[in-house]
């Protein structure tokens, strides 16, 4: 098949309207956001050709952090040098960062809302359906053979079945990539300027002061016991550990912000999870939502402008490591590609990816579609298993809507991310009438007894 030729780089203002675009519609975790920008920047606009991201994406997959974030502020540096990337990186985090803020604040002044809560079914059922496109489209760029289709494969078993953590899972494609290597052709050179080590160690030094030295600022001001500064070291750790984004430290953080500093409940964690899932932007703003509640209940003085501060150094240490590791590691992507083995590496990685986003297709299905799940043990197999009894018919029945608008009636991403999420609140409104209307008999049957 003839490949398009690569479109002309776009203006800064053409393509920050268009990161604008991808960060207020990018739901669906990493899996849908990957495919949505695989759609925007690979297919419509053509800014970026297949090999290339696929290249930042295998990239983005060894660093910790967000991902698909992490791979906007890529593709950003590529067309528009530093500031391309942090408008890239920003846009995609902002609209997902205030919704959350707003929700997170609501939260913790009256709980949850039932209107909210179906509305946020709406968006979940429809996120299925985006998830789901997205498995295919990257499957079908990444599996180009059999042995691409067997890494993604064990991937999936590995995770889906065993558990295995998404690191070693990493490793162990990367390895099978190397050997993978051994008597192929080399691919074509690549021009790629040498990047000056001096220069690599500037950057790295500059945006590490700029990750550190404001949360030195806040622990200075508040002390190193407040709950400001505990944040701010928790989530400065969990910025260098979370390798397979927000799902590989969610048991950590539960721990920490649960049980060693009982910020939040069990149930409150979970609503986290739930509220992060449904809203734009990276899966890992969870950490929003336990930062701002946190600073809400512990901080001391005004709730609200401890709950803002508590968002701010959360945000501030979650993403801020993000550009670190972009703008001190992506010259040497192109480099690095040109290299046999580690061009077998970074594909078998990528087969490894579909796996992943195989298993996070799965367990979002199960999370969404059912109320209970059960834990199966079969000798070293553990998973889990839905229990049957507990569909939720009107989660499926939003879900059959979304994928009949995207799939059958091939309507994009935000008109069905809209008309799922209204037919949700369209049928919390006819139920939560119904229930008043029932209330009002029985009401009115007891007092003519």
């Amino acid at each position: 098949m003839h490949a398009e030729a690569p479109a002309e780089r776009p203006s800064l203002g053409e393509a920050t309207k268009v990161w604008a675009r991808i960060g207020v519609l990018s739901f669906g975790g990493p899996a849908g956001q990957i495919a949505l920008m695989h759609r925007v920047l690979v297919d419509e606009k053509r800014w970026i050709d297949d090999e290339r991201f696929l290249t930042g994406l295998n990239f983005c997959m060894l660093l910790p952090g967000p991902e698909a974030m992490q791979l906007a502020t890529y593709v950003g540096w590529r067309l528009h040098g530093v500031v391309g990337g942090l408008i890239a990186g920003l846009l995609f985090v902002l609209p997902g960062a205030l919704l959350m803020f707003a929700l997170a604040l609501s939260y913790a002044a009256f709980g949850s809302v039932p209107v909210a809560e179906a509305l946020f079914l709406g968006v979940k059922a429809a996120v299925l359906a985006i998830v789901l496109e997205a498995l295919v489209r990257v499957a079908r760029k990444a599996l180009a053979g059999p042995s691409d289709l067997l890494i993604a494969a064990a991937a999936f078993v590995a995770i889906f079945l065993f558990g295995v953590p998404f690191p070693l899972v990493v490793l162990a494609a990367a390895l099978a990539g190397f050997v993978r290597a051994r008597g192929a052709p080399a691919p074509p050179p690549v021009s790629a300027a040498a990047v000056p080590l001096s220069r690599t160690l500037r950057t790295a030094a500059l945006w590490l002061a700029i990750w550190i030295g404001p949360l030195l600022v806040v622990a200075g001001i508040f002390g190193a016991g407040h709950v400001l500064a505990q944040l701010a070291w928790l989530y400065s750790k969990l910025a260098v550990v979370t390798f397979g984004g927000a799902y590989a430290v969610l048991t950590y953080l539960a721990q920490e912000a649960v049980e060693a500093h009982r910020w939040l409940s069990a149930g409150e964690m979970l609503d986290a999870l739930g509220l992060a899932e449904t809203t734009p932007g990276p899966l890992i703003l969870v950490t929003q939502f336990v930062g701002t509640l946190a600073a809400w209940r512990e901080g001391g003085g005004s709730p609200v402008i401890m709950g803002t501060l508590g968002a701010l150094v959360t945000l501030w240490a979650t993403f801020a490591p993000c550009f670190l590791w972009i703008f001190t590691g992506a010259p040497y992507i192109e480099r690095l590609h040109t290299i046999p083995a580690l061009r077998s590496a970074l594909a078998a990685i990528t087969s490894a990816v579909v796996g992943v986003i195989l298993n996070l297709t799965i367990w979002f299905t199960l999370h969404v579609l059912f109320q209970r799940l059960d834990k199966v043990t079969l000798g070293p197999m553990r998973f889990e298993w839905p229990d049957l009894t507990s569909l939720r018919l009107d989660a499926l029945g939003l879900a059959v809507l979304a994928a009949l608008l995207l799939f059958g009636l091939k309507r994009g991403i935000t008109t069905t991310l809209a008309l799922t999420a209204a037919a949700a609140v369209a049928m919390h409104a006819v139920t939560a009438t119904q229930v008043i209307a029932t209330a009002s008999l029985c009401g009115g049957s007891r007092g003519m007894g």
